[in-house]
């Protein structure tokens, strides 16, 4: 295996990793540990961009990437959202209903593999994400300045990212049910 095969892999463990030097800044409560926290942040969510479009583009797509990929996505996230509701800053609801979310979501998908049901990632779900990656860095510096209040936009945003987690459970939850009606169905 050369190392271009492995970037996909490195980046998707980077993001891991910068998930402390995130947290650590958030620590800070200074307008310098927020921006840092939030440039952090975002580096580790373009990260999340770059390891599937360099594993596809380099035919490097494994396994393991497969689970490390939405494995570090939900690290990053629910970290950061972990310590915005110890920072009294968002809902702990918005947590609680993401991670009850994720956790359905992963055994729906480890009940559809094991009968052979393959779920494709829901549109709601990505929006979901993208909204979260855009919510959260807004959400973090604070009200830079008393004219943008994007803390509260920010968590505008996350409350509707929410709703879209929401959503895209119940799609991924019957996408498995119509799965395991075809498969019980003979063919004809």
């Amino acid at each position: 295996m050369n190392r271009m095969s492995t970037l996909p892999l490195y980046l998707t463990i980077s993001r891991i990793i910068l998930v402390v030097p995130t947290i650590y800044f958030m620590t800070w409560d200074t307008n310098w540990g927020r921006a840092f926290a939030t440039f952090l942040f975002i580096v580790a969510s373009i990260t999340d961009y770059y390891d599937g479009y360099y594993a596809r583009k380099l035919n490097a797509v494994s396994n393991l990437g497969k689970f490390l990929d939405p494995v570090a996505d939900k690290i990053l996230v629910s970290s950061v959202l972990i310590m915005l509701v110890v920072q009294h800053i968002i809902d702990p609801w918005m947590v609680i209903l993401f991670v009850a979310r994720d956790t359905i979501i992963g055994g729906v998908r480890a009940a559809a593999s094991a009968n052979g049901v393959v779920i494709d990632a829901q549109t709601t779900g990505k929006w979901k994400a993208a909204l979260q990656m855009v919510a959260i860095p807004l959400i973090i510096l604070n009200d830079l300045h008393s004219s943008f209040p994007n803390r509260n936009i920010g968590y505008g945003l996350l409350w509707l990212s929410v709703l879209l987690s929401l959503k895209s459970g119940f799609d991924y939850c019957r996408v498995y049910q119509q799965g395991m009606q075809k498969a019980k169905t003979p063919a004809s």
